[in-house]
Formats: C-alpha cells, structure tokens, sequence
C-alpha cells in the first residue's frame, strides 16, 4: 500500500472512531436528560429514526455540524482541534520545488528532508512534538530550516507557524523557500514590507550564499 492510502486509511479509521466515541456520549447524555430519540429529533429537525442511527453509531458519515448540534441540545459542548501526526503527503509541486533548491546547494552543505522541529526523546516523558522542517540545510556550526510553499495563502498564519518553529528548534536561521508563480508573487507584492521585515535577502544574495557553502545572515525569501 503506497503512503498516500496507508494515511487515508488511518485517517478514515480515525474518524469513524471519533464518530463512534460522540454517538455514545450524545446516547448517554440524551438518556440521562429523559428524552426520546423523537424528542431530541424535534428540537433539531430530525427524525426520530434519524437521531436513533446516529445515537447506534449507524451513521458514520454524520457532519461534524449535526453533532455538534445534537450534543447542544443535550447540554455538552463539541470541541475538536487537530494536531501533527507526521509528514504530510507531498504533491509533485513541493517535491520540485525542494528538488531546485538541492540543486542550487554547495557540495559542502548537508540536506535532510522531514527533519523533526524538537527531536523526540528516547524514553518519552511528554507528547511527542511531530512539527518538521521541510528539510534543513547544514554548513560548519549553522543549520538552516526550509520551509516550503508551492501556493501562498495566510502568509500571517504562515509567520506565526515559522515563528513558533523556529522558536521550539535548533535551527539558526530559515529560509522561507517559494515556488515562482504569478500567484505567489501578487500574494508577496500585496503583504509589501512586511514579508521583507521577517525574511530579507535578493534571490541572487541568497543563492550566492547557497551556492558559495555559506550561512544566510538571517531569516531569508527565497523565490524559485
């Protein structure tokens, strides 16, 4: 089974458990309230039978929003937020564009792919930190953590990922590499000075430095 299904399947597994975790919790919150499946199906516009699969974990398919509604009306709040769980599949887009920025390197400097933002601890003690740099760039005593976009969108989401990376990792300094399209370029001139301020440097000061084997004098853009 190649990466990208045994990911899908995990996902698929995943939440269909979490489905079924819910239905018994609104089931077990819906009896101790006294009310009938009809009951809570009124109050949101379903079914009696509806809300009665969906209580059975019949309905694996059931909305987050439809839960989240029918757990309202029984007195318990949904929550959810996700999390890292590893390396993201990577379209043929990313894999090019990290493939340029290899080719444009020194000889001399070391590359490594998915490199873990905290290394994990050998005996645990905590929650393993699954954020990764797209790769890490390593010269004489400097690293440097690649942080990969093939199409731009929340560049302020974007900062404070990057922020929050660098500030938990061991890496100097990061290069914000960019894939050269007329998308990305807009969403650049639109953010202005901005994106200058947090990640300076010309292309060609940042490739010389690259190419040359020697470390980037600060957070760096590079668009190729």
């Amino acid at each position: 089974m190649s990466a990208r299904r045994r990911q899908v399947a995990v996902g698929l597994a995943r939440g269909r458990r979490l489905v079924a975790d819910l239905a018994r919790e609104l089931d077990g919150a819906r009896t101790s309230s006294g009310l009938t499946y009809a009951e809570l199906g009124r109050a949101v516009g379903l079914s009696g039978d509806q809300v009665a699969r969906i209580c059975r974990g019949d309905s694996p398919n059931v909305s987050v929003i439809r839960l989240s509604t029918l757990l309202a009306t029984v007195g318990m709040d949904l929550t959810a937020r996700a999390f890292p769980s590893g390396p993201p599949i990577r379209d043929a887009a990313h894999v090019a564009l990290l493939a340029r920025l290899r080719a444009e390197l020194s000889s001399g400097l070391a590359w490594c792919l998915e490199v873990p933002v905290v290394p994990t601890a050998p005996f645990g003690g905590g929650p393993v930190d699954r954020r990764a740099w797209d790769a890490v760039i390593e010269g004489d005593a400097w690293s440097i953590g690649v942080e990969a976009e093939t199409r731009l969108g929340d560049l302020q989401a974007l900062y404070r990922r990057i922020a929050l990376k660098q500030r938990d990792g061991s890496v100097q300094f990061v290069l914000l590499l960019v894939n050269d399209t007329a998308h990305n370029r807009q969403i650049l001139a639109l953010d202005g000075t901005e994106i200058r301020s947090r990640f300076g440097g010309t292309t060609t000061r940042v490739l010389r430095c690259l190419r040359s084997g020697t470390s980037l004098q600060g957070n760096s853009l590079l668009v190729l």
